[in-house]
C-alpha cells in the first residue's frame, strides 16, 4: 500500500510561483509513476504533470505551457511540482497520486492511490 501526502499549497497573486511537495511512503509492485493532479469547483478532475519511477518520461498537461516543472528526489521519496507564473485559472485543489496502470497519464483511472489534496488559490 502506498501513501501520499501533499504539502506547499497557498494562496499567491497572478504571476507568483508556488512548489508542491509529495512525499510517497509505503510500497507497490505495480507503481508506474507519480502524477499530479488538480480539481476546481464544479469541474472535472484533470491531469497536470506526471513523471515515470525512473523519473526519465515527463509529462505535461497542454494548459502548463512551459509553466510548470515535475521533478522527484528518490532519496527523499519526494515528487516536487515547481508552478510558475501562476494564473487565477489555476485556482484548485492539487491532488498527486501514485499510477498503478499502464495507459494514459492523464487520466484519474490509471491511479490507484491518491493523497488528500492541497488547497492552490491565485487572485488576480
Amino acid at each position: 500500500q502506498v501513501q501520499l501526502a501533499e504539502s506547499g499549497g497557498g494562496s499567491v497573486q497572478a504571476g507568483g510561483s508556488l512548489r508542491l511537495s509529495c512525499v510517497m511512503s509505503g510500497r507497490s509492485d505495480d507503481w508506474y509513476g507519480t502524477g499530479w493532479f488538480r480539481q476546481a469547483p464544479g469541474k472535472e478532475r484533470e491531469g497536470v504533470a506526471y513523471i515515470s519511477r525512473a523519473g526519465t518520461i515527463t509529462y505535461y498537461g497542454d494548459f502548463v505551457k512551459g509553466r510548470f516543472t515535475i521533478s522527484r528526489d528518490a532519496a527523499k521519496a519526494t515528487v516536487v511540482l515547481q508552478m510558475n507564473s501562476l494564473e487565477p485559472e489555476d485556482t484548485a485543489i492539487y491532488y498527486c497520486a501514485a499510477r498503478t496502470i499502464p495507459g494514459d497519464w492523464a487520466s484519474p483511472g490509471s491511479y490507484g492511490h491518491w493523497g488528500q489534496g492541497t488547497q492552490v488559490t491565485v487572485s488576480s
